[in-house]
């Protein structure tokens, strides 16, 4: 498969699943499963800037997860910090972009710096946006989101929900694209909170393979199911997703009808 077999600003989500089971059947600590996970990472982002991938999200840590305990969630942000001090120059080399998704508020101050120093040496790229969800909820995400979106209704008027959706939806797609294809390693077959906004008319991929063993081989079979889909968005024929029945009114056409 080679370089613009897809449309341009193909959106690839992958949930990275299985560091900490695929150590453990080898007898290793399950930080060695994380270790061993950013090794695929950069073998997936590798391939992603071959063959026409625009927008790569990958799930590193979410919410949830700072209920494991202290010595993986210690290990997990040791090896972030590793990645981004040993991967951004490559990055940037590769016209790759990286930024960071979720909360930061409750980030170590190391950590915040290692993500700053690498989004600011990759901003100019422009091949692949690489965004790595860290202390993500998209629960929360959404909340946020419409929480400062209501904001921008004056006079503390209740929006409808015509309005509120157009708010989000301007907001949300300001900070990430929808979803094309989003890929679960691992074996389980759900969303875990990941990208529910943007995967509303996403194409799920499941597969038993394990994160640490996933490759470009891996991703290949994936993007190949993926082509052979059809996309209708609940239509009759492949078309394009659409907001709401008919054509969405604007921002300022809502607002001046007092809608």
């Amino acid at each position: 498969m080679e370089q613009g077999d897809f449309k341009e600003g193909l959106h690839v989500a992958i949930i990275m699943d299985g560091n900490g089971r695929w150590a453990t059947r080898r007898g290793l600590p399950r930080v060695a499963g994380h270790r061993a996970g950013v090794a695929a990472v950069r073998r997936v982002v590798e391939r992603a800037l071959d063959v026409g991938i625009r927008h790569l999200t990958v799930y590193a840590f979410s919410s949830d997860n700072w209920r494991r305990p202290a010595s993986e969630v210690d290990g997990i942000f040791w090896l972030l910090r590793a990645f981004l001090r040993l991967e951004t120059e490559r990055l940037r080399e590769r016209g790759a972009r990286l930024q960071v998704i979720g909360r930061r508020d409750r980030l170590a101050q190391s950590v915040l710096r290692a993500i700053d120093k690498a989004e600011q040496a990759t901003a100019d790229g422009h091949r692949l946006d690489l965004s790595v969800a860290i202390d993500y909820s998209s629960r929360d995400a959404i909340a946020r989101t419409a929480a400062s979106a209501t904001t921008a209704i004056p006079n503390e008027r209740v929006p409808s929900p015509d309005l509120l959706a157009l708010l989000l939806m301007e907001t949300m797609n300001a900070q990430s694209t929808d979803v094309d294809l989003l890929i679960r390693t691992g074996g389980e077959k759900r969303l875990s909170d990941f990208l529910l906004w943007e995967s509303a008319y996403a194409e799920l991929y499941f597969t038993d393979c394990m994160w640490p063993d996933f490759g470009e081989a891996e991703l290949e079979a994936a993007l190949d199911e993926f082509r052979r889909r059809e996309r209708r968005y609940g239509g009759l024929v492949p078309t394009e997703p659409q907001f709401g029945a008919t054509e969405p009114r604007s921002r300022k056409t809502l607002m001046a009808s007092g809608v």
